[in-house]
């Protein structure tokens, strides 16, 4: 596909927006609509000119330069390869013609250590936007790819959505669960990946429904899971694979401090409150998963406010479910 030269500024951000790449061709899209029959497939003649309406252009993000990455190295201090990654990506990228791209990453670690947010703020970071595709919840196979429009109800897959309706020709698409793919589709949910996860063959990716070739080379892939044995290997062997570890007790308190600084920053009343929580909140935080973390402050920022009080004490915190074991920690 082709892409020229636009310079521009992702807001935020010192990541400019420098190439245009056209993410299909819109010959192929006009030759498809000439072919309906008339007063048929309504859904695909409104896709196809959908598609022509808003043409296939899209931003390729182009980094200037490496960005500050030192709050998101704080904020996240077990995904440290990760981020590292990314950076490498970006130093190859800057001062060169090509767009950024980033080699799919597998985010391996038990639930609830932080993969998901990862993925959001990495999203952030390269100002693309990120589209969450959920696994564990998915039980049709084409989801991704799309559906046959034969079928009833079928409609384009969210790598069409990401390309077509978005706004960038690498968008940072977020397989969630990707372990807990339903076995139960009539089609393999992951089929679409052994394609997808290849930069020659994504070049050409067709989606069922609209069965246009969309460049998907571009697409910046996440996925995340709980255990790598439910992943086919061919798939494994298409992306870098990063095990996350829980954070270490003095990790799990500084991101605990993170969370009640940007809590309270977020909101209008977090000036009620004092700019820093106690050690002894930090350490009953600190005894939590990083996605509990929230979920308690707010019901300590609530309970504390009931009595009217600027400062958490621990009995503000929600007390742990019973039987609930808490996450382990690396010493």
């Amino acid at each position: 596909m082709e892409s020229r030269n636009l310079v521009a500024q992702t807001p935020g951000l010192k990541l400019p927006i420098a190439n245009v790449r056209n993410v299909f061709r819109p010959h192929d899209v006009e030759r498809k609509l000439a072919k309906l029959p008339a007063r048929e497939h309504e859904a695909l003649r409104a896709t196809y000119e959908r598609m022509l309406e808003r043409g296939p252009e899209r931003f390729q993000v182009k980094p200037g330069g490496i960005p500050d990455m030192a709050e998101l190295y704080g904020e996240l201090p077990n995904f440290t390869d990760a981020l590292d990654d990314v950076k490498r990506h970006v130093a190859l990228a800057q001062d060169s013609r090509d767009g950024l791209e980033v080699t799919p990453m597998l985010l391996l670690g038990p639930p609830g250590i932080g993969k998901t947010h990862f993925a959001r703020r990495l999203a952030e970071l390269l100002g693309t936007g990120m589209n969450l595709v959920p696994m564990s919840s998915m039980t049709a196979g084409w989801l991704l790819s799309g559906a046959s429009s034969q079928w009833k109800g079928a409609k384009p897959g969210k790598v069409f959505e990401a390309l077509v309706d978005g706004q960038y020709a690498n968008p940072v698409i977020v397989v969630d669960e990707i372990d807990k793919a339903s076995a139960d589709a009539q089609y393999d949910p992951l089929g679409s990946l052994y394609s997808l996860l290849e930069h020659d063959t994504a070049e050409a990716f067709i989606d069922e429904f609209a069965e246009i070739a969309l460049d998907a080379s571009q697409v910046i892939w996440i996925m995340t899971a709980n255990d790598d044995r439910l992943i086919p290997e061919p798939i494994l062997n298409r992306m870098n694979v990063f095990e996350i570890e829980p954070p270490c007790i003095e990790a799990a308190r500084q991101i605990a401090l993170n969370l009640y600084r940007s809590i309270r920053g977020d909101h209008d009343w977090g000036g009620r409150f004092d700019p820093e929580p106690s050690q002894a909140i930090l350490d009953q935080l600190a005894e939590l998963a990083p996605r509990d973390m929230r979920r308690a402050l707010m019901t300590g920022f609530g309970n504390a406010r009931l009595a009217e009080r600027g400062e958490i004490l621990a009995q503000d915190l929600p007390k742990p479910a019973a039987g609930r074991t808490k996450i382990g920690f690396v010493q």
